[in-house]
C-alpha cells in the first residue's frame, strides 16, 4: 500500500488482531500495537505518516481517551493522522460519536481488503480541510447530518481555525492554509 504505519487501538485479540492482520494484507510498512501518542511521534520520524486503526468497541466512549491524545497530541505528524474506526454493526448513535471525537472515517462491514485499502488511500495525497474549536478538532464535518451543532462549529459565529492539510507518505502532515475566524 504505502509507507505509512498503522497502530491498531483496541485488544490485541478479536477485532483488534483481525484488524492487525487486514493492515498487514493490505500493505502498511509496519502495524503495532498503539502504545500511546508518544510512541506514535516517535515512529513518525521513520514514517511520516501514520494511520489510527480503532477496533470495534461496545461503547464509543471508551475510545476518547485515546482519539484525544491522538488529535491535541503537540506533534504536527501525530495530531493530523488519519483515526478511523471500524464498525461492526453501525448505528447513527455510533457515527455521530466517532464524527465528534475527531474521526476521519468510519468503516462498516464488510472489510474487504480493496474497499479498506481504498479508504485508506482517500487519506494522503489530496488537501483536506480541518477545524479546530473549542471542543472540537478534526475534518470539516459541518455538512454532516449526523454532526453536532453547536455554535462555535457554525457559520454563524463563534471562534475557529480552519486548516487546509495534505498528507503525504514523503513528507508527512504539510498545513498549506491556516486560518483563524472570530
Amino acid at each position: 500500500m504505502m509507507k505509512a504505519t498503522a497502530f491498531i487501538v483496541g485488544p490485541q485479540d478479536g477485532a483488534g488482531a483481525a484488524l492487525t492482520d487486514m493492515a498487514r494484507m493490505i500493505g502498511f510498512a509496519s502495524v503495532l500495537p498503539y502504545g500511546g501518542a508518544s510512541l506514535a511521534e516517535s515512529q513518525s520520524l521513520h514514517t511520516p505518516v501514520c494511520f489510527f486503526l480503532f477496533a470495534a468497541v461496545p461503547e464509543i466512549a471508551s475510545l476518547r481517551q485515546a482519539a484525544e491524545a491522538i488529535r491535541f497530541c503537540p506533534s504536527r505528524r501525530v495530531r493530523f493522522s488519519p483515526m478511523i474506526y471500524f464498525s461492526e454493526s453501525p448505528s447513527a448513535e455510533a457515527i455521530a460519536a466517532c464524527i465528534n471525537l475527531g474521526f476521519d472515517d468510519i468503516i462498516t462491514m464488510p472489510f474487504t481488503h480493496q474497499r479498506v485499502a481504498e479508504r485508506m488511500e482517500r487519506q494522503v495525497g489530496r488537501t483536506m480541510t480541518y477545524f479546530e474549536t473549542s471542543g472540537y478538532f478534526g475534518p470539516d464535518r459541518r455538512d454532516r447530518v449526523t454532526a453536532l451543532r453547536r455554535p462555535a462549529e457554525s457559520r454563524l459565529g463563534g471562534q475557529f481555525r480552519r486548516l487546509e492539510i495534505v498528507r503525504s507518505v514523503l513528507t508527512g502532515v504539510n498545513v498549506i492554509r491556516d486560518d483563524h475566524s472570530a
